[in-house]
């Protein structure tokens, strides 16, 4: 019993604090993800690069609609 005790206070509480870092940065890193495919469209427009083919390469490497 004791050796459980001292399991869960010693992982507990950093599962915890990465449990709620996790929940506290996800709208961080969501937003960081739309400007990365934000800066690559106006670089794609500025080279005179297909603004479709970006637009496919971006869904196909970040899984998700380019906006």
């Amino acid at each position: 019993m004791e050796d459980l005790l001292k399991l869960a206070s010693n992982y507990g509480f950093p599962m915890v604090v990465a449990g709620y870092l996790l929940l506290r940065l996800e709208p961080t890193i969501r937003d960081l993800q739309k400007s990365i495919n934000l800066l690559s469209l106006i670089i794609a427009k500025q080279s005179n690069i297909d603004l479709e083919e970006v637009g496919e390469l971006i869904n196909t490497y970040c899984g998700g609609p380019s906006k």
